[in-house]
């Protein structure tokens, strides 16, 4: 048997400033000679069993390339994915914090395109820094008229209800308050029923609050009752929110155990989502297999 080049890995706490918090996601640096299988990474993504692990590949800078870029693969413990906002902004830490490439922009090469991240200083001695990752939007519209809307209200365990939309994807629905976000105490079998790969549930926030609004998100069916923080999930957060709030930022909290929080930019004009946020690594390692 031929040994393996060992496999780098980091995990990192992302949309956190403090460990333990946030969205954790394993990082895993694969040279652009160490080809393994999409069985391998998907059986890693289940040894790691956190809600993403992504892969990372550097792309060797052509003539016509200004910025370095990387390969970048997201996967669940159970699937493959096409866009994760916590894993992408904590390649991005790991990337920037270890000063693997000589810029403050780096860019990724996705299943949803060309994605780019950011590193925005917040002191004068850079030591600390957030991380600015440029999105597409994600747009909500109404839900199927053939969809059968009592699924959602068993899965919101018969919370009030005041509005339903869908993405491609998934479905929004919005809540009444609040407490009723995080204080939900959702049937996981019931949205595993739902007609999505994904259910967001939000609502705005009360008056006075630094915030805007809340969320949620729950993906049973891709291995991840609840999500601690997703970033992907605000893509379409903020194509709602505006429509409703008529604003383009946004201080958005996801209330989950863990919790997260995000500053959000809608850019209507280029049809982009600026999602910040802070991470920090608590684990480094070797993949010896």
């Amino acid at each position: 048997m031929v040994a393996r080049k060992r496999v780098k890995y980091s995990v990192v706490d992302a949309f956190a400033d403090s460990a333990f918090k946030g969205n954790p996601a394993a990082v895993c640096f694969l040279d652009d000679d160490d080809q393994r299988d999409d069985a391998w990474l998907q059986s890693l993504a289940a040894e790691f069993n956190l809600s993403e692990t992504c892969f990372l590949t550097p792309i060797t800078v052509s003539d016509d390339q200004v910025l370095p870029r990387f390969s970048l693969r997201w996967f669940t413990p159970v699937a493959e994915v096409d866009l994760c906002g916590h894993a992408t902004l904590a390649s991005a830490h790991v990337i920037f914090s270890n000063s693997l490439v000589d810029s403050e922009v780096v860019e990724f090469a996705t299943r949803s395109g060309i994605l780019t991240a950011k590193r925005v200083p917040l002191t004068e001695e850079e030591s600390t820094f957030l991380i600015e990752l440029d999105f597409p939007v994600v747009p909500t519209c109404e839900v199927n008229s053939t969809t059968d809307l009592s699924v959602f209200s068993n899965a919101v365990n018969g919370a009030t209800i005041v509005d339903i939309k869908a993405t491609e994807k998934d479905v929004l629905v919005v809540l009444s308050s609040w407490e009723s976000v995080t204080e939900l105490q959702p049937r996981i079998d019931e949205i595993s029923k739902c007609p999505c790969e994904g259910l967001m549930v939000s609502a705005a926030a009360s008056a006075g609050s630094q915030y805007d609004f809340c969320s949620r998100y729950f993906a049973p069916n891709f291995g991840i009752n609840e999500d601690p923080v997703t970033g992907s999930a605000h893509c379409a957060l903020a194509h709602y929110w505006s429509s409703k709030m008529n604003k383009c930022d946004f201080l958005a909290y996801q209330a989950s155990r863990r919790g997260g929080t995000l500053n959000v930019h809608l850019d209507k004009e280029k049809q982009r989502v600026l999602l910040r946020g802070k991470a920090i690594t608590v684990m480094e390692g070797c993949v010896l297999v």
